[in-house]
Formats: C-alpha cells, sequence, structure tokens
C-alpha cells in the first residue's frame, strides 16, 4: 500500500492535523481519523514517513479498544472508514483509519508508568518524586516501580512539551470525582494492557490514554490507546534496571538525530537516512505482531 504523509480527502471536510492524525468531520456527530505515516520525534514532525507506520498504529489501537471495552466506553462506532469517503480516495484510508464519536475532549493526558524512565526519571533524580508522588529512595533508570502511579500532564500546543503535573492540579481543572475516575479506569487499563503484554514477552513501561465526554457527559477512551506511539514497549529479555531497554518505536530515529551535527531539535528537521528508516517500519511491525499475533492487515504473518 502507498506511504500516506498527508491523507488529502476532497469528499469530507478537514478539521486538524495533529503529529501523526488528520481529522475530518462526518456530519456533527463523528469524526474520520486517518492515522498517516508521519513520525516525530523531539515534537518535530520528520520531513520522512516511515513506511507502513500509520497502518500499524491504527491495527494496534483497534486491537485494544476491542480488548478493553469492558472497562470503559471507547469513541469506536464501528462504521467502514471506506464507505465515509469517494471511490478513489479509499486507498488513503484502507487500514489506516477509523470513525468514531466526536466527543468533547479533556485537556489532560492520563499517564501511567510502571518503571522509572523518560521525563519520570529525571523528575525523580531532582526530588526523589514523579508528579509530587513520592517514591523510595535508591531506584536505578528502569526499575519497576512497587506499583504503578498515575501521572497526568497538561496537553500543549502543537510543537510544544507537554507538562507533568500535580493529581491535584488535575483535580482543579476537571473536578474531583471526574479525575478520580479517570485515574481508577487508566491504572485498570494499564493493569489488564500489562498482564497480557507481559505474556508475550513485552513490558509496558509506561503509557498515555486520553478521554472524552459524549453529549450526555459518558466518559469515553478515545484518541489512540497503547500504541508503540502512545507506550514505551520494552522487550522483557532486555530489560536491565540501570539502563534505558530498546523499544519499539522511534528509538532508531531519536538515536539518529542525536548525533546530527548542529541541530537544535527545532524545525526544520534533518533528512533520515534510508536505513533508519527502514529500521523503524520494521520496529513498529515488530511491536504489532509481538504484543497481537496479528501481521500487518494485508500482509503474510511471519514469524
Amino acid at each position: 500500500m502507498a506511504v500516506v504523509y498527508h491523507s488529502n480527502l476532497r469528499s469530507l471536510p478537514l478539521l486538524s492535523r495533529g503529529k501523526v492524525r488528520d481529522n475530518y468531520a462526518i456530519g456533527d456527530d463523528r469524526l474520520l481519523i486517518v492515522t498517516t505515516d508521519r513520525l516525530s520525534a523531539f515534537d518535530v514532525i520528520m520531513a520522512d514517513p516511515i513506511p507502513d507506520k500509520g497502518r500499524v498504529l491504527n491495527q494496534m489501537a483497534l486491537f485494544w479498544f476491542e480488548r478493553l471495552a469492558d472497562v470503559v466506553p471507547n469513541h469506536l462506532t464501528g462504521i467502514d472508514p471506506e464507505s465515509m469517503v469517494a471511490p478513489d480516495e479509499r486507498e488513503q484510508v484502507r487500514g489506516r483509519s477509523m470513525v468514531v464519536k466526536r466527543l468533547k475532549p479533556i485537556l489532560v493526558e492520563a499517564v501511567v508508568r510502571g518503571y522509572l524512565i523518560g521525563s519520570g526519571w529525571k523528575d525523580y533524580q531532582a526530588g526523589g518524586a514523579v508528579c509530587g508522588i513520592a517514591l523510595p529512595p535508591g531506584l536505578r533508570m528502569a526499575d519497576r516501580l512497587p506499583e504503578p502511579i498515575f501521572t497526568p500532564a497538561a496537553k500543549a500546543e502543537l510543537g510544544e512539551h507537554d507538562e507533568n503535573i500535580a493529581f491535584d492540579d488535575m483535580a482543579a481543572r476537571i473536578g474531583a470525582p471526574r479525575a478520580e475516575r479517570i485515574r481508577a479506569i487508566s491504572l485498570e487499563l494499564y493493569r489488564r494492557a500489562s498482564d497480557y503484554a507481559a505474556g508475550r514477552g513485552i513490558l509496558i513501561a509506561d503509557t498515555k490514554f486520553e478521554f472524552g465526554l459524549d453529549a450526555g457527559g459518558t466518559l469515553h477512551l478515545m484518541d489512540e490507546v497503547l500504541t508503540a506511539d502512545s507506550s514505551r514497549f520494552w522487550p522483557a529479555d532486555s530489560w536491565r534496571p540501570g539502563s534505558s531497554p530498546p523499544s519499539f518505536d522511534k528509538q532508531f530515529v531519536r538515536d539518529y538525530l542525536e548525533t546530527v551535527p548542529g541541530w537544535n531539535k527545532r524545525p526544520p528537521p534533518p533528512p533520515l537516512p534510508r536505513e533508519v528508516i527502514e529500521q523503524t517500519a520494521q520496529k513498529y511491525r515488530e511491536a504489532l505482531h509481538r504484543l497481537t499475533g496479528q501481521a500487518l492487515s494485508g500482509q503474510a504473518l511471519r514469524d
């Protein structure tokens, strides 16, 4: 299937383009979300697409939405995306799109951490806590936490970093009852997904969930869920506390960008070498296969 860097649908009005997803309106109550092959690193959208990335992310999200549907309602409608566009546009949406309910987003990301890495590790080094949650002394990078912790983040504008916030700050923004419910649901989603992934040799170091409200005020899980873009997946057999394990995501791109002389992690991005693009594409496909047991739609499953 063709690489899709920008979708270009004439049959539906374009609402927005995010780092990865293009959102189109279907009437007033539904959206068509197209997951493109764009990739962002250090909050900069790369100029080079990653083949199959959008289809991998879409298929992975659909797998988790179905598997976790009993925990919380989600935004899926079950409508075939190809039925919503003109015949000559179906190739652009095939395997990389979903038709969803149009919800009012809650502008706080629900982050759950089971291991100490990334910004959580930096916060812990600075003050022994993550988002105001005190942790035991002496933890190492990539250590498993005694219990998963909920560490919300305030959503930032496109191109800016999300800001870690304390739970009390989240409660002040959206109300304590709703914040407490989101925390409980997020921890249950993480627990269920982590138990499943561990059985397939994958550790979910951390992940983020997004929620929205329908017209009746019912809370829904939305956007993406437990994909290689929204989560940090580690192969269990490579996990060694004290160092950062390899991850099933864009680590090849990040590692390459760190070696580019003079790039200040702001647009425009440097071009990506072919081998980095190919390695990254393969890592996304491997994540889908290892986590779900599924081949990428339209391809044979190879062990």
